[in-house]
């Protein structure tokens, strides 16, 4: 393929190249995988061989999806000392490994160029298609990607929908304050005109007069000049200005609540999924539990020593056990795309928990001063306070329409019947203006911004009770949730326990397998709780961050 100093299109892989600053910039957009591997490979070379001296940034900020050989032959570019350059958390993790293992001597040795991974790739797409089928088959599911809390949150607040629509309309009543505050400020307006005149005396004056025309012109009229206005003295506009500055502050302080609540849905659906995985890894050790002690039943029967029963109510409970561990699975499966699509992530981009539940025993809070705080650091309520604020403002400039208002107006002209013969003519104006009766319109106002103070005052009061009980809930789940895992493991350990003297007393032959199974139900059990309660625990957590307002603090350092 001829490698072109463009643009072209390569079943959905672009590749551009360009100049910057005494650097050759290769610019890729789209899918690296598969049969578009080998022609950025081909691209490459022949872009090194025409400039071997040259400086390269290979730019994948456009990379949607990189597998595994693209991985290889990023690592062999980045080998031939190119820059690579990528942006999101997938690109920047994969670009950062390949850095960390070059500098760790970690990377192929030079005798395995980029050429040699063509060839291996390229034979290996050969002996592994089939023929006939080539068409037909699939694109490959992108590789899962481990993704931490910290990672999750971070992509959340640059990419969740409901995040960005919030910080848009704080950004909006910022300009709502702006234009408030713009009719406070003196104003001025170029005009330029060039008209024609022609004009009937007897409608401008009532009658007609003889041996007078009927009419006067067509005259030309010119006139060019600049106007202006300035408000003096008007409370009510400074007013309109103060409550728009309090609401533009709300809307602020409504976005970084907004921003709380996302990070509080990402935690827990992070932590329900850490559940999940927890679940089917508990299911997975239950089955081989279940797999073990079914053989030990076959074998003791096979050996005269066991029943037939007893091998069947071993092989039931492998197939319960094998039934739950597909259940679990589901539920992950369906949990990692909630999270995925929370994050606003390609639909098509798999990914995996790096985290996991995990105990951090800390002091239990104080209630009296979590509560304090989370009235300090609450959103919701900067922002209620600071509508009331505004509510307030909006009485007073309605109260202010009641006084005088006094502004200045006025405009300079050069006007003329023709460009060449215009004088300077001006008009200034002083205006004094108070209204005497606007049939209740004003009472009418005041009235209404008193009816909305009181309904924000009793959402205020409303406010500080769930704030409250948000906090009360968190510490006392948080508290009983401690006291849970502590149960919980020691109720793992002695489950455990009580499998292993079972699988004795079955083996020597002193009882049948009824104890084993019972055991195996209540080791069940104790993994089923101890999740349940490390769950809880992360979830309690969370809730009183929520509670206090330091979800952002915690949880996206």
């Amino acid at each position: 393929m001829q490698f072109l100093r463009g643009e072209e299109r390569i079943e959905m892989l672009r590749i551009t190249t360009e100049k910057k600053r005494g650097k050759t910039v290769l610019s890729v957009e789209g899918r690296l995988s598969g049969p578009r591997v080998p022609m950025l490979e081909q691209c490459w070379r022949e872009l090194r061989a025409g400039a071997a001296d040259e400086k390269f940034d290979v730019n994948l900020c456009g990379v949607t999806f990189i597998d595994g050989a693209g991985k290889v032959l990023l690592k062999a570019i980045h080998s031939e000392g190119a820059v690579l350059i990528a942006e999101g958390c997938l690109n920047q993790a994969i670009v950062r490994e390949i850095t960390t293992e070059a500098k760790t001597g970690t990377t192929e040795k030079r005798g395995k160029g980029p050429g040699f991974f063509f060839y291996v790739l390229f034979f290996g797409l050969l002996i592994g298609a089939k023929p006939g089928f080539a068409q037909t088959q699939p694109a490959a599911s992108p590789d899962p990607s481990k993704l931490t809390l910290e990672q999750a949150v971070s992509l959340a607040l640059k990419q969740n929908t409901t995040a960005q629509i919030a910080i848009l309309q704080a950004a909006q009543a910022n300009q709502d304050k702006n234009v408030a505050r713009a009719a406070l400020l003196p104003g001025a307006n170029l005009q330029v005109s060039d008209s024609l005149h022609r004009q009937n005396l007897e409608t401008g004056l009532g009658t007609t007069f003889p041996g007078f025309p009927h009419h006067i012109g067509p005259f030309q009229v010119f006139s060019a000049g600049v106007g202006f206005s300035v408000p003096v003295f008007d409370l009510t506009l400074w007013k309109r200005y103060q409550a728009a500055k309090e609401l533009a502050g709300a809307q602020q302080a409504t976005s970084y609540s907004t921003r709380e609540q996302v990070i509080l849905l990402v935690v827990s659906q992070y932590i329900g999924t850490l559940r999940a995985v927890a679940n089917v890894t508990a299911s997975k050790s239950r089955v081989e539990l279940a797999q073990a002690l079914y053989d030990q039943a076959a074998d003791l029967q096979k050996e005269g020593v066991g029943t037939g029963i007893d091998t069947l109510r071993a092989n039931v409970e492998l197939q319960n056990e094998k039934q739950l561990l597909i259940q679990a699975e589901n539920d992950r499966d369906a949990s990692l795309f909630v999270l995925s699509r929370l994050l606003n992530l390609d639909p098509r981009q798999k990914i995996e928990l790096a985290d996991s539940l995990s105990f951090f025993d800390t002091p239990q809070p104080e209630m009296d001063s979590s509560i304090d705080a989370a009235l300090s650091a609450r959103q919701e309520w900067k922002s209620l306070d600071q509508q009331i604020k505004a509510a307030r403002h909006d009485k007073q400039a309605s109260q202010a329409e009641r006084l005088p208002s006094f502004r200045v107006d006025g405009n300079w002209d050069y006007q003329g019947t023709h460009f060449n013969n215009g004088i300077p003519v001006y008009t200034y104006q002083a205006g004094f203006n108070m209204p005497l009766f606007t049939g209740g319109r004003i009472h009418a106002e005041i009235v209404k911004a008193d009816l909305q103070i009181k309904v924000l005052e009793e959402q205020r009061a409303d406010l500080r009770n769930s704030i409250a009980l948000d906090v009360k809930t968190a510490l006392l789940n948080l508290e009983s949730a401690r006291n849970e895992v502590q149960v919980a493991n020691l109720g793992v350990q002695l489950a455990k326990e009580e499998v292993e003297q079972a699988r004795d007393r079955f083996k020597a032959g002193v009882a049948n397998n009824i104890e084993v199974i019972q055991a195996q139900d209540a080791l069940a059990r104790s993994n089923d709780n101890q999740i349940v309660a490390l769950y809880r625990f992360n979830q309690a957590r969370a809730d009183y961050a929520r509670g206090i307002g330091q979800m952002e603090k915690v949880y996206a350092k």
